[in-house]
């Protein structure tokens, strides 16, 4: 090319920019921040914290990174007494590179991340636009790539926004375990649902073993059993016991109100069967305990009906009442007799 044609050139390309013909390439963000790294009870990992802070927050990230991850970090580093470190965490939405020192596996330094811009262009064609550049480094550091969107799309979970995207990946929702869940007739499995089944440890095999029981689980339910405690184990005692047909919402009250396997045998040895399930957890909201229920019979009135028990509670006919009402001579009073007492105030 000649001087006068590369002129020319020169000349047309600045006048296009200015025009806004041709649109130059943004320059890629860049965010910066500090790293410690410390030892791992696994071989190959390590603890790695980032910390950024602004005037406005503070983001601050530990978790256990195998050594591949961190690019440029050997195992010899790691054991030496002191070295300098360099070592990059590359992701789809940018690099994260690092430089420091460290002493027998532990220290510190800064870190720069810069992003990808392709990544935004790519994410803006699957309908997620206006990333900010904090929200682009999170993606980074937990790795939602363009393909962990079209894998979720693929499986049909519907992400209404960004965060929901970024809660889904920090809580591990994978294409695996949406067609585990799917493959166990798991229906309405919006990117909420996911998200809440995994902070509450809703696994598979969770799910399977409630479905071999014959329940057929919902989402919804499945986060419910796992917050209160029902597990399958609970779920086979109770059935021990000889109760066949308990839904799960039973099981969850249960749970709520104390209703153990342990009261329910307790029960039946004081001569009381099989109550139902709304009668025993109505004993445990009412305080009806093994050893009350012993003292009522022991006080001469045999085996009270378990509403009589529950009334009996709700007004305060205690043991000790009872036997203030007997230390009167009044020694034929009935349950209903008792109660009628205590709500009208007689023996204050």
């Amino acid at each position: 090319m000649t001087l006068n044609k590369a002129l020319a050139t020169s000349a047309l390309t600045a006048a296009l920019l200015c025009a806004g013909l041709l649109q130059k390439a943004p320059a890629a963000q860049t965010i910066q921040g500090g790293w410690a790294i410390s030892p791992s009870n696994q071989a190959d990992e390590v603890e790695l914290m980032l910390f950024r802070r602004t005037e406005h927050s503070n983001m601050n990230s530990s978790n256990s990174w195998k050594l591949n991850q961190l690019t440029g970090l050997t195992a010899a580093q790691l054991k030496a007494a002191s070295s300098p470190v360099r070592f990059a965490i590359a992701r789809e939405a940018g690099r994260i590179e690092c430089a420091g020192n460290l002493q027998a596996g532990t220290g510190g330094g800064s870190f720069t991340f810069t992003q990808n811009p392709a990544f935004l262009q790519n994410m803006r064609s699957l309908g997620f636009d206006g990333i900010s550049d904090d929200l682009v480094f999170a993606m980074a550091l937990h790795d939602v790539s363009t393909a962990f969107v079209k894998e979720m799309k693929a499986e049909g979970v519907q992400i209404p926004n960004k965060d929901t995207l970024l809660a889904l990946r920090i809580h591990n929702v994978t294409g695996q375990y949406v067609r585990e869940m799917k493959s166990l007739g798991a229906s309405n499995l919006s990117a909420d649902n996911l998200v809440a089944m995994r902070i509450h440890g809703v696994s598979a095999a969770f799910a399977k073993s409630l479905k071999d029981m014959g329940y057929d689980p919902k989402p919804d339910s499945l986060i419910a059993l796992r917050i209160h405690g029902v597990t399958p184990d609970f779920a086979r005692e109770v059935k021990k016991l000889g109760y066949g047909s308990v839904s799960l919402d039973q099981m969850v009250s249960m749970r709520i109100h104390g209703v153990t396997p342990e009261f329910m045998k307790q029960s039946s040895d004081l001569g009381y069967g099989r109550p139902g399930i709304d009668q025993l957890v109505a004993m445990r909201i009412h305080g009806v305990t093994p050893d009350f229920m012993k003292q009522v019979s022991d006080l001469g009135y045999g085996h009270p009906s378990i509403d009589q028990l529950v009334s009996m509670r709700i007004h305060g006919v205690s043991p000790e009442f009872i036997r203030k009402v007997q230390g009167r001579g009044i020694r034929k009073a009935s349950i209903d007799d008792l109660v009628a007492m205590r709500i009208h105030g007689i023996m204050d």
